[in-house]
């Protein structure tokens, strides 16, 4: 039987990302999928989404952009994905699935998805369904350790730091706060292997009723540890055995300059509905974000020994950003600025003080000092 994927999230993000990889693979003739689907939250206006993902045709993804100098633009259409369920309707359906026949399990549920509800978090292995989704996580694991009791791999695709480590912890509190027996707990550490990732790709506009546009420029980088391996064979899968490398040049070099873009269209009183493409076809602000990554950012990372890598990845970024076929809309990069100043800048700057002199980097300085850390963690 091919291994089973059961992702969380219904976001275009993964639509174009796990989902597409696992497509792509089994289109080479690997032995993996298919996936089912699983609506988290009980929205109902993500409804037809999730029924969307039951048509056997699949669903499109555009690629657009640039690879290696030269113009891409082709639709793949993605046939990984089998079924999709809503976790407050199919609760039954899903249990039963992941009591036998997972073997990999995905999940891209957003910033607050490990956020747990101990009030409307109890589950009791007999069809309770808990609020939040590390609960229902438990819920279901215990289901599994009833029934066949197989390991199982988890594949989180949050962006968190530690992601696997954090997911684990939050199941582990849950399951705890519902009674769980030790033997539950211990099956649950030593055959439930929650991974540590990180996810990387643009994904600018959703195709109605499910699909989206996407870059060519994709990663998955998997940390290397004890029962975790991928899903498929891909390449823009990598396993290594440390993330942090991949998780700085993508914080402080991309979601940096995005932030960067970002506070400069809040306070230029630009177009609701400009892009980064079209923000950075000025040729003023274009030539401020080159110096902020020359003078402010490579700087930092040079600190680190990471000098050569970095400007490998702003080259890189910069191609991304003016990729002429994708409409980023900067209002969407805005949402929660405080948040990611605090994450991408001020961490950034501490990041680099903390390996020499203290950096000067007299704009990113600036920005941070207008978000004080307390506004930041509200």
């Amino acid at each position: 039987m091919s291994p089973r994927i059961v992702q969380f999230g219904t976001s275009r993000f993964l639509q174009a990302h796990a989902a597409l990889f696992v497509h792509e693979a089994r289109q080479a003739g690997q032995d993996v999928g298919p996936i089912t689907v699983v609506q988290v939250s009980g929205a109902t206006s993500r409804s037809g989404r999730v029924k969307a993902f039951n048509h056997p045709d699949g669903y499109p993804v555009v690629v657009r952009g640039m690879s290696d100098g030269q113009p891409v633009d082709h639709k793949i259409q993605v046939t990984s994905v089998e079924n999709g369920l809503s976790a407050a309707e199919h609760w039954e359906e899903l249990a039963t699935l992941f009591a036998e026949d997972v073997e990999f399990v995905i999940s891209n549920t957003g910033d607050t998805g490990y956020q747990t509800s101990p009030e409307d978090d109890g589950f009791d292995g007999k069809g309770q369904v808990p609020r939040s989704f590390p609960a229902k996580l438990a819920a279901l694991l215990f289901r599994r350790w009833l029934g066949s009791g197989r390991p199982l791999i988890i594949l989180p695709c949050e962006l968190i730091t530690a992601n696997g480590r954090v997911l684990k912890q939050a199941v582990i509190e849950c399951a705890q706060r519902n009674s769980s027996p030790t033997e539950f707990l211990a099956w649950l550490d030593e055959h439930v292997a929650f991974a540590e990732t990180l996810v990387d790709r643009i994904v600018s506009e959703p195709i109605e009723p499910i699909g989206a546009v996407a870059e060519p420029y994709a990663l998955w980088a998997i940390k290397r540890a004890p029962g975790v391996r991928p899903p498929c064979n891909h390449p823009s899968i990598i396993l290594t055995d440390d993330l942090e490398p991949y998780e700085r040049l993508k914080l402080h070099i991309l979601n940096l300059g995005h932030t960067f873009l970002a506070e400069v269209w809040l306070r230029g009183n630009r177009p609701a509905d400009e892009t980064v493409r079209a923000i950075l076809a000025d040729d003023q602000i274009r030539q401020r974000l080159d110096t902020v990554y020359r003078n402010e950012v490579v700087p930092g990372f040079a600190a680190r020994g990471m000098g050569n890598e970095a400007q490998a990845y702003v080259a890189t970024t910069l191609d991304r950003f003016r990729n002429p076929f994708l409409n980023h809309r900067i209002a969407d990069i805005s949402q929660h600025h405080v948040t990611k100043v605090d994450r991408r800048v001020r961490s950034f700057l501490e990041w680099a003080d903390d390996a020499a002199d203290r950096l000067s980097a007299p704009v990113l300085r600036e920005i941070a000092a207008r978000y004080p850390l307390e506004e930041a963690t509200q």
